[in-house]
């Protein structure tokens, strides 16, 4: 049914397009990703084929964009979605975004702090581009316009959370429970409601020195806290089951960021405080094994670009207000990422080596990747996805290093 549906959707659209000529822009890409382990040489870790395609359209006082998208791989069932579809609303200094969007706030590179409006796809954890990564939210979105500053608003009625690997994944994340658990997933829903809307706003300006946004809002943190149930035999006291209760709750963000150029030099910082934010405890205590805790999370970042060469590095600390012994973050949580890019034959080679370090643990992805331009609208991309130490953030995929090759066809 999905199918037909999507066939039925392009042809719609594409027909609509031939009618309409010039006043639709269609745009897209095909492209063919495959992904070894190599240390179990021979076993692919993604063999994945992607259908993408952009309609778009804009006059005076309306325009729109539909993303519907295609992934077929070799071990799953065939998935169709649609990233986006939006309809624009244009009056004087206000303009309005009806429909599924990508909403992205913040000055971070590869990492999320007040970038919260559109969820995650987690699946294959942070390896695909960022525009997959990032999913659409269903939002009303308001702007105004006033000189150089913006005022935005979005609504958004459905909570959308964050998306994460099926169980047995090469991705799942390793939770050390002391047995198996039994899941709970009574609470694991956000039903649509009024009451239940999240609430974002944003205000940013654009000067020829600086810029900047302040935001805040008012949501469901998109990962899920573990409440979990002991059972405890009575005579000897030992554990005997343990029941684990997923369930989304409210948080409140403020937060903003900045860039600006300081001689040869591109500032950046971005941070965010949140509150209401729930973390896992071991501490005996806390019954559920979470605690509740106000937290802040920022960075610091700069850009440097030397004889061809764009470099650029930035320093990401979430720290714990009020911290107790037990909970299983660290105080503060500390990572660096550095990037190294550099193009040759004029734009038609890349060179790239973006790494994530985690501080805490000694533990780092590096990627290193080369794109090269066969011809117009071809490239052929080729890299790795190297994990490094036994715990953390990126340790715990130790087992997951892989080289990767994609071929791209844009138009």
């Amino acid at each position: 049914m999905k199918t037909i549906a999507f066939i039925t959707l392009l042809a719609l659209i594409s027909v609509l397009g031939l009618n309409a000529q010039d006043s639709i822009s269609i745009s897209g890409y095909a492209r063919n990703y495959t992904g070894v382990l190599t240390k179990d040489p021979g076993n692919f870790s993604i063999v994945q084929n992607t259908f993408n395609l952009n309609f778009s359209g804009q006059t005076s006082k309306v325009g729109f964009k539909v993303n519907p998208y295609l992934y077929h791989y070799f071990d799953r069932k065939l998935e169709i979605g649609l990233r986006e579809a939006w309809l624009d609303l244009y009056a004087g200094n206000f303009d309005f975004r009806i429909g599924k969007q990508q909403i992205i706030w913040g000055k971070a590179d590869g990492v999320f702090i007040t970038d919260v409006v559109s969820p995650k796809d987690l699946r294959e954890f942070l390896l695909p581009d960022f525009d997959e990564i990032r999913t659409g939210v269903t939002a009303f979105k308001g702007n105004y316009r006033f000189g150089n500053s913006t005022l935005e608003a979005v609504w958004s009625p459905v909570f959308s959370p964050t998306i994460m690997p099926e169980a047995g994944s090469v991705w799942e994340p390793q939770i050390d429970f002391p047995v198996v658990p039994a899941w709970d997933n009574s609470t694991a829903t956000i039903t649509p409601s009024i009451e239940n809307s999240e609430v974002f706003l944003r205000y940013s300006l654009m000067a020829s020195a600086f810029d900047f946004e302040l935001v805040g809002a008012y949501f469901f943190y998109d990962d899920p806290a573990l409440h979990l149930t002991k059972q405890i035999d009575p005579i000897s006291m030992q554990l005997t089951g343990l029941t684990v209760r997923p369930e989304y709750h409210r948080v409140t963000m403020a937060g903003g960021s900045f860039s600006a150029p300081v001689g040869p030099f591109i500032l950046r910082g971005e941070g965010a405080f949140y509150s209401g934010r729930h973390f896992q405890t071991a501490a005996p205590e806390y019954s559920d094994a979470t605690v509740e805790k106000d937290n802040l999370h920022y960075m610091a970042g700069i850009d440097y670009s030397i004889g061809g060469f764009k470099l650029s590095t930035q320093f990401i600390q979430e720290h714990v207000l009020d911290y107790e012994e037990g909970i299983r973050n660290e105080k503060f949580d500390n990572t660096m990422t550095f990037l190294v890019k550099k193009d040759f034959f004029r734009e038609q080679l890349w060179l790239e080596v973006f790494a994530y370090v985690g501080l805490n643990e000694s533990d780092a992805l590096i990627r290193p990747k080369v794109t090269y331009s066969f011809a117009d609208g071809f490239e052929i991309i080729g890299g790795a996805n190297l994990f490094t130490g036994q715990t953390g953030r990126f340790g715990q995929y130790d087992e997951n290093d892989m080289l990767f090759l994609k071929f791209k066809y844009s138009f």
